[in-house]
């Protein structure tokens, strides 16, 4: 019997300072069975790095979300459609590779990369030629100390702050934050 994936709930409030975006996002995240809580909440940090974009690229007017990700290669870990369903910006994380990232840059007008394990780097080097051509794609690593501080902050029901500037987000629950400053490789 295959497992199910396990729902999470997160109430997150984004403020963007550097683009003048401030909202509230009620998210369902569904972690696939082969998942880990770091992985999960570094998706959920991606989606808060992009919110601005239903603004910024959609004016309002398209829907960030979760894709299967896991579940389905076909699908991104988040996304943004604007409502004539054309798929802005893809987000995968962790390190995939270079077949599906072409794929994925084909398929979307913008794809973003979060790599985040302490072996980002060997995967970096053995991609990073291949990837020259494509212009739409940008790729970022998360410090390996902070996705692991950002698993501490995993529960079933989760309400979050995430402030955003200068590159920065300050992601926390009250009780304790994480601060995460991604380098972009490309």
């Amino acid at each position: 019997m295959a497992l199910k994936s396990t729902i999470y709930k997160a109430q997150l409030s984004v403020a963007d300072i550097t683009h003048g975006y401030y909202a509230d996002h009620a998210l369902t995240l569904a972690r696939h069975p082969s998942e880990t809580d770091e992985r999960m909440m570094v998706r959920l940090a991606a989606l808060a790095f992009h919110a601005h974009e239903l603004q910024t690229t959609c004016n309002g007017d398209g829907t960030l979300a979760f894709g299967k990700g896991l579940s389905d290669p076909d699908e991104p870990d988040v996304w943004l459609r604007d409502f004539t369903g054309a798929t802005r910006l893809w987000i995968e994380v962790g390190q995939p590779d270079e077949v599906a990232m072409t794929k994925a840059c084909r398929r979307a007008d913008q794809v973003d990369v979060y790599v985040f394990q302490h072996s980002a780097e060997v995967w970096w080097k053995g991609v990073q030629n291949k990837l020259t051509r494509l212009d739409n794609l940008a790729v970022w690593r998360i410090p390996a100390d902070a996705s692991q501080e950002l698993a501490t902050l995993a529960q079933r029901s989760m309400q979050l702050q995430a402030t955003i500037q200068e590159g920065t987000l300050m992601l926390g629950d009250g009780a304790r934050h994480v601060d995460i400053e991604p380098v972009r490789w490309k």
